[in-house]
């Protein structure tokens, strides 16, 4: 097989490379900069904004470091907030089993388009669950 039938050949298949371990070294570059950015990040407060977090490989890497390696109130991770915090379906919020005098100021905006986001269209997997409940009890 001629060399460019072998690049076609693999651009039809991303898995399969040539053996001189360019794409090894490249997906080794990305990782160590992903790592690279993700330090960047934790050195200063973490973003607000879902939005201002990394994207590429970084998205992909635990902020504060692979667990394991520090607790989470030893590492980047306390900034995000209290280890102990716990939210209750009731609504309200504890800390160390004390419950905080304004809840409301450990919630965050709900995210864009999720569950909790008054704004999000309704969840394609429901649709017609409730025509379905009405239809069953009349």
């Amino acid at each position: 097989m001629s060399q460019e039938q072998q690049k076609q050949e693999n651009a039809a298949d991303p898995d399969a490379g040539s053996d001189d371990g360019g794409s090894a070294q490249n997906e080794e570059q990305e990782v160590e900069e992903a790592k690279e950015t993700m330090s960047e990040l934790e050195e200063g407060d973490p973003p607000e904004d879902l939005a201002d977090w990394p994207g590429g490989k970084a998205k992909y890497l635990t902020y504060g470091g692979p667990e394991g390696e520090e607790g989470y109130d030893d590492a980047a991770t306390q900034k995000l907030g209290p280890s102990s915090l716990r939210h209750h379906e009731d609504g309200s919020v504890t800390i160390e089993g004390e419950e905080v005098d304004d809840p409301d100021e450990y919630k965050s905006d709900p995210i864009p388009g999720g569950p909790s986001d008054p704004d999000a269209p309704p969840d394609p997997a429901m649709v017609g669950e409730e025509e379905d409940d009405d239809e069953q009890r009349g």
